[in-house]
């Protein structure tokens, strides 16, 4: 209701000249509201934009999704757009740059101050997905000779102008990062209290070459809001704060996500993707599961022979494909999922597959213990499948137990191999390893057939 009433204010003020009132209104509400109403009423963002003080226009602009900030930039006068670009954060408005065809990306630097233009070059020149693209190099620093009164005199010079306040660095003469300090470590102390003699020499540091991936991994492991970005002479180049992370584990997550489904990742919103994109996004990874499926009838074929012999088999073929892929797409969800979050690594494979192994056998006894009774069960009132009934149901049974373990062990063990090998786990998604199961599955089961009724239905 919220938003239905500040909409319905904002379409009244509109219509209403001077546009005085308007202004009051925007500066009235939260920057998240002032998104949403963009969002609502995309037509009326360039007023928005253009009605906002500057440093709230940048705040609304750096939360809004690529789609729309690149609509927005497209519609903007030339010297709202310098003002704008000028007002973000380096960190907000490289990752905005580099979303952008290189044309459009020379045009846009060339309105920016030259010391901003500097920055901004200089965090485009890093590797795509590094640390160095998403660090700021606005951050308090701090000497060692100086007392913590300095220090505090200092932030009040300069804080406006930094990322966060919230942690301080001490470098030295050369740039080099010394220490780190939360600012309630400066604030509990006497104010004449020399700085070095607080210093532990003991931080968490990032690499301006790391992935971002492994950032979010520091991240939470440290439990830190920002943490330093250096270069290989220990030189502070910057900082990455936990909103940029957040704003990446959350792009990351749905990438994953996407991926899993079967399914290139997006690099826009479902609904702003174009008709023809999105079908090329979705159709590469159906040919390959098609392809491979294709494999279920070439074993089918193989075995043409026995299933004329016992029809009876072929009931059973989509319980046996569909529990093994099942399985499998569990295990390679479950594995994918840990490894994102940080919980297990390839150096874990062995007690990842000590572990699938009695899972699969405990699992694949279960539902062999589920068919074999169902089969008996159902015999016994029905008379369906005949005299060899207790073999058929025994061959359903153990064949369960071994495409079930076969496809816990695919499943735990394809995203770590890909992993090794430096492919995203992500790629081998449930479907794939459905698809994988699904023909292997098929081999186990009419070989066990072939076990348990050789010289009786076959």
């Amino acid at each position: 209701m919220e938003n239905v009433a500040l909409l319905e204010r904002f379409e009244e003020l509109v219509k209403v000249q001077p546009s005085r009132e308007l202004k009051e209104f925007l500066d009235d509400q939260l920057i998240t509201d002032i998104a949403e109403l963009i969002y609502e009423a995309p037509d009326e963002a360039v007023l928005i934009m253009n009605n906002l003080t500057l440093g709230r226009a940048a705040a609304a602009f750096r939360i809004l999704e690529f789609p729309t900030q690149e609509d927005i930039i497209k519609a903007l006068p030339a010297a709202r757009t310098a003002e704008l670009l000028n007002e973000l954060p380096p960190d907000d408005r490289t990752a905005f740059l580099e979303e952008l065809p290189s044309q459009a990306v020379q045009e846009l630097i060339k309105l920016l101050h030259p010391e901003e233009r500097k920055v901004t070059l200089s965090l485009l020149g890093y590797p795509e997905n590094s640390v160095g693209r998403i660090m700021t190099p606005d951050y308090i620093a701090a000497k060692a000779h100086w007392t913590v009164a300095q220090v505090l005199q200092h932030i009040r010079m300069y804080g406006r102008d930094s990322e966060t306040i919230d942690v301080i660095y001490i470098i030295d003469n050369e740039g080099k990062l010394l220490d780190d300090f939360r600012i309630r470590e400066f604030l509990l102390v006497s104010p004449d209290t020399p700085v070095e003699s607080l210093m532990d020499d003991r931080f968490v540091a990032l690499h301006v070459n790391d992935e971002q991936e492994e950032a979010i991994q520091v991240f939470r492991l440290e439990n830190r809001v920002a943490l330093p970005v250096l270069d290989n002479q220990g030189v502070m180049l910057g900082i990455v704060t936990i909103d940029d992370m957040l704003w990446i584990a959350n792009e990351e997550h749905t990438e994953d996500i996407q991926k899993i489904g079967g399914t290139e990742a997006l690099d826009e919103p479902y609904l702003d993707m174009p008709f023809l994109k999105l079908i090329k996004k979705r159709v590469g990874w159906l040919v390959v599961l098609f392809v491979g499926e294709m494999l279920t009838a070439t074993v089918m074929t193989y075995f043409e022979d026995e299933i004329a012999k016992a029809v009876v088999l072929a009931l059973f073929v989509p319980l046996i494909i569909s529990s093994g892929g099942n399985s499998g797409s569990q295990a390679s969800t479950l594995i994918i999922q840990a490894m994102a979050l940080g919980e297990l690594s390839t150096r874990d494979w062995w007690r990842v597959m000590r572990r699938e192994i009695f899972s699969g056998l405990m699992l694949g006894g279960v539902l062999g213990l589920v068919g074999f009774a169902r089969i008996l069960i159902w015999n016994h009132f029905f008379h369906t499948y005949g005299e060899h009934t207790f073999l058929i149901a025994l061959t359903l049974g153990v064949s369960l137990i071994g495409v079930v373990l076969w496809g816990t062990l695919s499943g735990s063990m394809l995203p770590l191999l890909l992993k090794r090998a430096g492919a995203d786990p992500a790629s081998s998604s449930a479907p794939f390893v459905a698809t994988l199961v699904d023909v292997t599955g098929l081999v186990i089961y009419f070989s066990v057939a072939y076990l348990f009724l050789q010289g009786i239905l076959l």
